[in-house]
């Protein structure tokens, strides 16, 4: 064997150091990207501020200049997250807009979510999607029925919950009262990281009880501006004079009860969501809404590990991997388009890149990607784990789908359908437009919004539409009208239970012995599902047919 000199070992091996070099170059650049990265839902009930916070943070994000508000004026602008008009006529969300900026070094993903309750399954998907979230309380109402049910998606996933109580520029509820309320009906630990001064016309400001300085501000053009702040030692000589003498020593009583009776701030237990860090401010006002936002990103970790079917997914993984969590047809009126939108669980996205659509079995590029502002988007080039991205979707995606550059075959674990209760058969009104009817229906029903159903053994002649609130059934022909020029007329049902049949090849569907308010409907995919208009009918149903096996919930 030749003995190379050292000139000839550099020469051999130079090629190989350099690229190892420059892999690990580019590797520590993702890491570092997806380090940087913070996805998080704002969940509420409604009319809770929601929306108008995700605003201040965006304003804050210098990603727009002037702050929306929900319910617009005419010397006011609408909310960005809200761009769907029916969302402008009714000054609530009805669909979840995800919006990114970057603030002090970190690049936010924020998933805005719909509060009213007859969006609820919206919600719970996107939940699917975050790492952590934001609980936004009205200081006048306290916790309500939707903040409770979207808890518990939160508390199912384990993922961190910080609380923002709202509105405290109007005349709020004792903080104390508050605090006992959220622990009692939610169930989870609370620790104040900061404390309000008074409240309605009398709110001065808030105490930070880490640095023990009290932050006081001036509102800048009714919210729409950054506020001006002003912080003071809460020791100093000059507190009584900014907040008055009666405020500061109702403070002092404050601090004292809470340092004797609250939680300690403890970082693990806020990570394993067992314990809610609490801020109090006014999002319309901007007052106190910098400060819970610097204080978050402090608390919150980049990217969490997402679990599969075959295993968990590291989010610093080489391999790109991303689901499927929502889909939204018609965002730009002129092109008609679908856009798919996912959740990026690994490694690094490129534009048009190929990657394995597990569900369809085969290799798809990935086209015109975009980043999403509401309604406006940018298109992008890449994007890193912990990213929302949204992509054309050429009916192909449904609801969970995984996607990855790998060959291995899984699915994302916690995304279910759940069961419509609401009933109602559709028809249009012109049938030389039933083409229109079929694609609008069934896209619509692709984003999860509404689910679809025909009856048993006739195909499409008759379309029954399941939706969670009824408030969807406006929506839907709405959208009929509006996206795709087609009229309908509903026709209310008064089911209110639905069944899936497990084991239909066990069973044969049509022989089953029902009851007489029960009804054999199948979904687009062919699987028998049963109606019934009430509770007494299931169990009966299951009583006459022991072999039959039935299901609340659908597997997407």
């Amino acid at each position: 064997m030749k003995q190379l000199n050292s000139y000839e070992v550099i020469e051999k091996w130079l090629p190989y150091v350099f690229f190892r070099t420059i892999g690990g170059i580019i590797l520590s650049t993702i890491a570092e990207e997806i380090k940087k990265r913070r996805t998080f839902a704002i969940i509420s009930h409604p009319d809770a501020g929601k929306t108008t916070l995700t605003e201040k943070f965006l304003l804050y994000g210098g990603a727009i200049n002037l702050a929306g508000t929900v319910k617009g004026r005419k010397a006011t602008k609408h909310a960005v997250s809200d761009w769907m008009e029916i969302e402008k006529e009714r000054g609530i969300s009805v669909t979840s807009s995800v919006m990114q900026f970057n603030y002090d070094g970190y690049c936010i993903n924020i998933l805005d979510t719909p509060g009213h309750q007859d969006f609820s399954e919206d919600t719970y998907r996107t939940l699917m999607a975050a790492d952590s979230a934001v609980m936004v309380i009205d200081g006048s109402k306290g916790v309500e029925a939707q903040t409770i049910k979207l808890f518990k998606v939160c508390v199912m996933r384990k993922i961190p919950i910080f609380t923002f109580i709202n509105k405290m520029d109007r005349e709020a509820r004792d903080p104390f009262e508050l605090m006992d309320e959220i622990e009692n009906v939610l169930g989870i630990r609370t620790c104040p990281i900061n404390w309000p001064i008074g409240c309605g016309k009398n709110f001065k400001g808030v105490y930070d009880r880490n640095t023990k300085e009290i932050t006081t501000f001036t509102a800048a053009m009714g919210g729409q501006k950054e506020v001006a702040t002003e912080t003071f030692d809460v020791e100093g000589t000059d507190v009584d004079s900014v907040i008055g003498s009666d405020f500061h020593a109702q403070l002092r009583d404050d601090i004292e009860l809470l340092d004797g009776a609250s939680d300690e701030f403890d970082q693990e237990l806020v990570s394993a969501g067992k314990l809610s860090p609490v801020f109090f401010g006014s999002a319309l006002t901007n007052f106190g809404v910098e400060t819970f936002l610097e204080h978050f990103l402090n608390m919150t970790t980049s990217p969490l590990p997402r679990k599969t079917t075959t295993g968990v997914i590291d989010p610093f993984r080489e391999d790109f991997s991303a689901f499927v969590f929502k889909i939204q047809a018609n965002m730009n009126k002129a092109h008609r388009d679908r856009i798919a939108f996912m959740r990026i669980c690994s490694g690094k996205f490129e534009a048009g890149m190929e990657v394995n659509h597990v569900q369809g079995g085969k290799k798809i590029r990935l086209t015109q990607p975009q980043q999403l502002m509401a309604e406006s988007r940018k298109i992008i080039e890449e994007a890193y784990a912990g990213d929302i991205i949204g992509v054309f979707d050429p009916g192909i995606f449904s609801i969970g789908d995984p996607l990855c550059t790998s060959n291995e075959k899984f699915q994302f674990e916690g995304i279910p359908t759940f069961a419509p209760e609401h009933f109602a058969r559709v028809r249009q009104i012109d049938t030389m437009k039933r083409k229109q009817f079929l694609k609008g229906v069934n896209q619509i029903a692709q984003e999860g919004a509404i689910q679809i159903f025909q009856e048993f053994n006739t195909g499409m002649e008759e379309i029954i539409v399941g939706v969670v609130g009824v408030l969807q059934f406006e929506v839907l022909t709405y959208r009929l009208k509006n996206e795709y020029n087609v009229d309908v007329r509903l026709e209310q049902l008064p089911f209110e239970y639905i069944r899936w049949v497990e084991n239909p090849e066990e069973v044969d569907v049509a022989k089953i012995q029902g009851t007489s308010d029960m009804k054999r409907i199948c979904d687009l995919k062919g699987n028998p599902l049963l109606l019934f208009i009430n509770s007494w009918s299931v169990g009966m149903v299951e009583e006459r047919n022991p072999n039959l096996k039935l299901s609340e919930f659908g597997k997407n």
